[in-house]
């Protein structure tokens, strides 16, 4: 198991990642506010496809320590090669790669670049949860909980948070899939807090154009 340099103590104030960012005047503008973690998807089926619209050097000039590239059963090659070209601080594994490929992965990639493995929450009961967190926590330094979909993410929908409060979790861990204001307040009665939320299609105006005012004011309002 890594230990991470982000790890936080039971104080620390919740981060938050923005995901499926597509437009440079809007990164621009969520990386002077501060925000915590900028998202890439390098998942050419989705509509938040980062290299339709921006090239990995324009996101290597970002002056930015939170640039994370998602990927979904990409190879190996061609995430070391990307998380080079844009100057990745994060790798985020959102498909179905298994232990065997994380391993080689943190082989290749520079030591200072940290692994976020998705683990996208469907049908699975608390003993099979279990049973894939206690197999993915070597070689990554955060998990990050989704809600399962055929398209790998951005759906708006919430899985049962409840899940979380009956499993252990031996890493910090971002919390996606759904979350928006109205919700947010439900983060309080987990037991074990996340390290960070991830937000995407509930922060949006059209697929990849976020609403940076209501980012604004869920920054406010997790402060």
């Amino acid at each position: 198991m890594i230990k991470s340099l982000h790890e936080l103590s039971h104080n620390s104030q919740l981060k938050l990642k923005v995901c499926g960012l597509i437009q440079l005047a809007q990164i621009q503008e969520l990386a002077a506010m501060n925000t915590d973690f900028l998202g890439f998807i390098f998942y050419e089926k989705s509509p938040r496809f980062i290299l339709n619209h921006i090239t990995p050097g324009q996101i290597a000039d970002i002056r930015h320590q939170g640039k994370v590239g998602v990927f979904v059963n990409e190879s190996l090659e061609k995430i070391v090669n990307t998380t080079e070209s844009a100057k990745l601080n994060f790798v985020q594994l959102h498909g179905d790669e298994d232990v065997d490929f994380i391993s080689e992965l943190r082989k290749k990639l520079n030591p200072q670049v940290e692994i976020i493995k998705a683990i996208r929450i469907g049908n699975q009961d608390v003993t099979e949860l279990q049973k894939i967190i206690h197999q993915y926590q070597f070689n990554i330094n955060y998990f990050l909980f989704d809600t399962d979909s055929i398209a790998f993410g951005g759906t708006g929908k919430t899985f049962d948070w409840n899940l979380l409060n009956r499993i252990e979790i031996p890493l910090p861990y971002f919390l996606s899939g759904g979350i928006s204001l109205e919700n947010i307040e439900k983060i309080k009665l987990l037991k074990h807090k996340p390290f960070a939320i991830d937000v995407n299609s509930r922060f949006e105006i059209k697929p990849g154009i976020k609403d940076l005012e209501k980012i604004k004011i869920l920054k406010n309002n997790i402060k």
